[in-house]
């Protein structure tokens, strides 16, 4: 409540002063000098709870007014805080949800229309309509509060147990692009946005920040070798351990040749030099094509403040090299933020179909409802995302097999990504990545998990593979899916 005096409509401002002060919090003279004012409106104090509002309209001084005044609180705390965002003393909304739809919510307040005098004021005998205020609209999110706690809660798990800097969890449905939890740690209690020292924090790392992402965007470069039809999943590849791309010689992680490999082979072992000679065979036109084709360098357009399009370098840009065509084949030397990656790989997921992340599922207009219809659009071919998803059930079993959840098939990849200083990479810190979505074949959820510089280790597959099955399993159990081979057999009956 605020609470406001009339100090010429008050009997007995000493009496007033020695019921206020100890309720307001302000001296006893501060408010006999507000109080003794010969003006019409004085404000005491702004915000007081409620209970100490309601104590003094029992009193009904003469004078005193108390007016409700309406702020937003959230219940649950710091929970998804970076996807709502919060509301300022004024009203108004700023990050996530709330600041990309202030306007809708804060509603409108009413107008007169009609003819005024020179001062301003509406004539009283003059033509004039009232316009009526309008209440703000109300949102319904595609957030499962259970699944939001339990993504939280691992997360912060997970920094702590690889000491890491930072994390950023996101679990999609990839039919859809309806997100059902995203979570950023360190994060913040939007009820107490106020005490935030360092005004980054406010900035959601999903969609806010960009990264380099490392060998999960081999997902990409070998959709893009599928789908023109240079490779297959058997594609023979000699592995010698380099290869020379615009004069920069790349190797491979462990800085080892292997051989006579497939190309299922270049994925399940990460192999840079055989990402990097599916992009410089597609040539740097067709390359890029894919990249945008997968939504990178552009918005996802979700509903979301501050969201940023990533970085990526194309020939023609001043910017530009050859070399960049070899090194971003493997996710260095370009930029995306953690929805655009996980929406990207939700396209093989989904028969490659692309969606459009969301985070609103109905706007409610008074009486009437506007549910969100997805958004699709065919990114590659069905036989290659289904091709590429056998592939990826590869990288589990055989490689990233710390991701891996007994009775169900899982298609994933890992991601170890150097992380970019001025002239080079920092050469003792790392983003350790996973993205991955399950059951294989009728995939339900899709999760992205990425740990910002982990010291226990630096690798993708040691580091956020792990944290991977243990939101799987709990994923399983909240979605009710069950092991594949009783769905299967539910599915022959």
């Amino acid at each position: 409540y605020d609470v406001s005096a009339a100090p010429n409509l008050i009997s007995d401002p000493y009496l007033a002063a020695d019921r206020l002060w100890p309720l307001l919090g302000r001296p006893r003279d501060e408010l006999i000098n507000l109080l003794t004012q010969d003006v019409p409106y004085v404000l005491l104090a702004r915000g007081v709870p409620m209970v100490v509002g309601e104590t003094i309209m029992g009193w009904g001084f003469s004078g005193i007014t108390v007016e409700p005044s309406p702020h937003r609180f959230y219940p649950e705390g710091s929970l998804a805080a970076h996807a709502l965002g919060f509301v300022n003393a004024a009203g108004q909304g700023f990050y996530g949800v709330e600041g990309f739809y202030n306007d809708l919510l804060e509603g409108e307040e009413g107008v007169l229309h009609g003819e005024r005098d020179p001062w301003g004021e509406i004539i009283p005998i003059g033509e004039s309509q009232w316009q009526p205020p309008r209440e703000g609209r109300s949102l319904v999110l595609t957030l499962d509060r259970t699944i939001q706690f339990m993504v939280e809660q691992e997360l912060a798990a997970a920094v702590e147990r690889y000491q890491a800097q930072s994390g950023t969890i996101i679990v999609m449905d990839p039919n859809t692009g309806a997100i059902l939890a995203t979570a950023s740690y360190p994060t913040y209690n939007p009820n107490t946005f106020y005490e935030v020292e360092d005004e980054h924090l406010f900035t959601d790392p999903a969609s806010g920040d960009h990264y380099e992402p490392g060998s999960v965007f081999k997902i990409i470069t070998l959709a893009a070798g599928l789908d023109t039809g240079i490779i297959t999943p058997d594609t023979p590849f000699f592995d010698s351990g380099s290869i020379e791309v615009g004069g920069r010689v790349i190797q491979n992680w462990d800085r080892r040749g292997h051989g006579n490999v497939t190309m299922t082979d270049v994925l399940v072992l990460s192999l840079n030099t055989g990402a990097a000679h599916v992009s410089t065979s597609l040539g740097a036109e067709r390359f890029y094509a894919y990249v945008r084709r997968f939504g990178f360098g552009l918005k996802t357009e979700v509903e979301l403040a501050g969201e940023v399009p990533g970085t990526v370098r194309v020939p023609g840009d001043p910017n530009w090299h050859e070399s960049d065509l070899g090194t971003n084949a493997f996710g260095q030397g370009l930029a995306v933020t953690p929805l655009q990656m996980i929406a990207a790989v939700s396209a093989v997921a989904n028969h490659g179909l692309l969606p459009r992340p969301y985070m609103v599922a109905q706007i409610i207009d008074q009486e009437r409802v506007i549910a969100t219809r997805p958004y699709l659009r065919q990114a590659i071919s069905p036989q290659t995302a289904e091709e590429l998803t056998e592939m990826m059930v590869a990288v589990v079993e055989r490689g990233a097999r710390l991701a891996a959840v007994p009775g169900y098939r899982i298609a994933g990849k890992t991601g170890t990504s150097q992380m970019p200083i001025p002239g080079g990479y920092d050469p003792n810190s790392t983003i350790a990545s996973f993205v991955g979505f399950a059951p294989a074949d009728d995939p339900q959820f899709i999760v992205l998990v990425k740990i910002v510089k982990p010291t226990t280790s630096p690798w993708g597959a040691e580091v956020a593979a792990p944290v991977f099955k243990r939101i799987a399993e709990q994923l399983f159990l909240m979605m009710g899916v069950p092991p594949d081979n009783l769905r299967q057999q539910a599915m022959a009956e």
